[in-house]
């Protein structure tokens, strides 16, 4: 269940649908500034943010919350982890970004009319959406190191240092979003009772 009312016949976010979107863009764009560095795909608190958004907000609002952190991003502010502006669409990690509209969409979708939410039916939710961030991450990834960054490499290789290096951390996130995540949309659902 999302935690914001379903809007029929409407276009336009309410002023609360558009704070929570500016909220988990913000919380995205702080995620990427903690990251450990490891070579080309450094591991952040990113994808833990994602994660929440789209248990939190319900699939349409966590992808729209995304969109933002990356437009945001691509119109010049530094809230990437490697940078921002319009070029960062060569930037090898830049797949990452597209897939966490992706992974927001599929765990908002996934969870948003489930109530309650079970941890085990959103540990299923958290792993599809983790893998909807890798496949475009890990594709991206392959292609730009091979045709724009001009460096060879082979599809398990893309997938060793995009997706096996980094997938003990995204491990631990899916650990804590399993914890908290149900505690916190609980918590949110019975202080807000405008809330469906």
């Amino acid at each position: 269940m999302s935690l914001v009312p379903e809007r029929e016949e409407t276009r336009w976010l309410s002023a609360r649908e558009l704070s929570l979107v500016a909220l988990f863009a913000a919380f995205t764009g702080i995620g990427g500034f903690i990251r450990v560095p490891i070579p080309v795909v450094p591991l952040t608190l990113q994808t833990l943010m994602v994660m929440f958004s789209g248990v939190i907000l319900g699939g349409r609002l966590a992808a729209f919350s995304q969109l933002v952190y990356i437009l945001v991003g691509l119109m010049g502010i530094p809230i990437f982890a490697h940078g921002g502006g319009p070029g960062y669409v060569l930037q090898p990690t830049f797949g990452y970004l597209l897939g966490f509209v992706c992974g927001a969409y599929v765990i908002g979708r996934l969870t948003e009319k489930r109530n309650p939410l079970t941890r085990s039916f959103l540990f299923v939710a958290l792993v599809v959406g983790t893998i909807a961030i890798y496949v475009p991450g890990v594709s991206v990834l392959y292609l730009n190191l091979n045709f724009i960054q001009q460096t060879a490499v082979s599809l398990s290789t893309a997938m060793k240092i995009g997706c096996f290096v980094v997938l003990p951390g995204d491990l631990i996130k899916i650990g804590v979003v399993l914890y908290f995540g149900p505690l916190l949309r609980q918590e949110i659902q019975t202080s807000s009772p405008d809330i469906s």
